[in-house]
């Protein structure tokens, strides 16, 4: 029930429908079983838990409406940002907001800090500033974040709030890209309510038309539904889900302790002191992820082991890769440059590379590399073969060989392990030339797997034409230099 006097747009949360009702009553009305539990092999990280899905509300509408025990106001480091969540917040309060804002002297990056709701129908109002996103500095964005977050429902727990309204915390003014703030914003409430649960009962997050889809769309990963949508979900979660906390978690920053630090977990008290010896200085708490710059410095000397080589070009990856599913590739998605088609003769994966359509002159070149990441993840777990149609390109198609360097240091061991053959299409004698150059002097573990093929009739030979989808000036070339390929199997009409 609305509090005296509040005016009757005022929205009681009590009244809006959670994020399982639509969901159940779908169900019902399809007749649809919930998955039973035997059935599900693999749990997601975010499992299915009824009890918090309950507490979960996301609503279209003005957070500054909501009748709950707390809002959450987004601002800047002063309070007086102007954007239209703080706005209608100010509007609805009056102007005796502005006078307690004044006495908390600002709020620093990642804080909260409470005041009372005065005139609106919440009673409280927590402030928080969201950080400004730069991709260089993403790491330390994704941090402030989740503490804008976290501290706001620890202030809500401290005070023993019901009810908190979020806003969506990173504004269009600090550049946050929407989809990576939604996933540290849901992963951090899941991760709240898992712990403290019974301290909330409602969580509300008030979304804008433009945000309501981001939201749609990832609310499934952390908070599913049923065990059904649980296994649906499980694939797009990204590969940096934070600690158990929901907090970015910084690999450089992990310190792990073994229960007795000196002693692999798997050595038995039998193996006498030499065995111990023989561990100090290996083991995880010895190794304590110090200064990263040195370590760099000691790669470049020769003087890093092996395994913490390996170590730390796994966790480069991983950046990458979380880098890759969070950025909108869709436009170099366009150009069809790199695509899946069917097998080869062994019944490993084709993947297709057309140098023609790669604009590298207009086209970022990083977001290239970070799309070849995004298709390619999944496909190198198993063997694979790799097709180039150097078909026409020209000067403006040449990838750059620092690039190609660049693009071999940065993937992670399973790409150069898996990959068993590169057909390099219609080769000129100066592109033979400079692979040559490049798999000898730069990338000699690629020299082997290159084979240079001059006709499609040669390519046949390895991959089954009806295996793969040609680009149509591809076999007009083809045709002309060499002849026409006679099959009942038609070029992709996409490409």
């Amino acid at each position: 029930m609305d509090p005296l006097g509040a005016p009757s747009q005022f929205v009681d949360v009590d009244s809006l429908p959670g994020w399982s009702d639509a969901y159940e009553a779908k169900q019902l009305d399809c007749h649809q079983s919930p998955v039973e539990k035997a059935q599900v092999d693999v749990r997601s990280p975010f499992p299915y838990r009824k009890e918090i899905n309950e507490k979960i509300i996301l609503w279209k509408g003005d957070v500054a409406l909501l009748n709950c025990t707390a809002i959450v106001n987004t601002s800047n480091e002063t309070l007086t940002d102007k954007n239209p969540v703080s706005e209608s917040i100010f509007m609805h309060a009056g102007p005796d907001l502005k006078d307690e804002l004044q006495k908390l002297k600002g709020c620093r990056t990642g804080e909260a800090k409470l005041t009372k709701g005065f005139n609106l129908a919440a009673r409280f109002i927590i402030h928080t500033v969201g950080p400004k996103y730069k991709s260089r500095y993403r790491t330390a964005a994704e941090s402030s974040l989740y503490s804008c977050y976290r501290n706001v429902l620890q202030l809500a727990k401290e005070q023993a709030m019901c009810s908190v309204g979020f806003c969506v915390i990173n504004t269009l003014k600090r550049c946050y890209p929407l989809e990576d703030a939604t996933h540290i914003a849901l992963r951090t409430v899941r991760r709240f309510l898992e712990v403290h649960g019974e301290t909330l009962e409602k969580v509300v997050f008030a979304v804008s038309e433009l945000e309501e889809a981001t939201y749609q769309k990832l609310l499934p990963l952390y908070f599913p539904r049923s065990l059904e949508e649980e296994v649906r979900s499980l694939p797009y979660l990204p590969a940096d889900i934070g600690n158990a906390e929901g907090e970015p978690v910084v690999p450089e920053r992990q310190i792990r302790i073994t229960e007795k630090p000196g002693v692999p977990d798997d050595a038995s008290d039998e193996e006498g002191l030499e065995a111990d010896l023989s561990f100090i200085g290996s083991h995880a708490f010895a190794r304590m992820e110090g200064d990263v710059d040195k370590q760099r410095r000691l790669i470049l000397q020769g003087q890093l082991s092996e395994a913490a080589l390996q170590k730390q070009h796994q966790r480069n990856y991983n950046r990458w890769l979380c880098q890759a599913r969070a950025e909108d590739l869709s436009d170099i998605a366009s150009l069809k440059a790199l695509y899946q088609t069917g097998v080869d003769n062994c019944g490993r994966t084709v993947m297709v590379v057309v140098g023609r359509n790669i604009p590298v002159t207009l086209i970022d070149m990083e977001k290239a590399l970070l799309y070849f990441i995004h298709v390619m993840d999944h496909i190198a777990v198993k063997e694979y073969v790799l097709v180039y149609f150097h078909t026409l390109t020209n000067d403006y198609n040449q990838l750059d060989s620092n690039f190609l360097k660049k693009l071999y240091d940065v993937v992670d061991a399973k790409y150069k392990r898996n990959l068993k053959a590169l057909y390099f299409v219609h080769p000129t004698f100066r592109s033979k030339v400079s692979a040559w150059f490049f798999t000898t002097f730069t990338v000699s573990g690629l020299k082997d797997k290159i084979h240079y093929v001059e006709s499609l009739q040669q390519l046949f030979t390895a991959i089954p034409p009806e295996q793969i989808d040609l680009p149509p000036f591809v076999l007009e070339y083809d045709a002309r230099e060499n002849g026409p390929y006679y099959s009942s199997y038609p070029p992709s009409p996409d490409l």
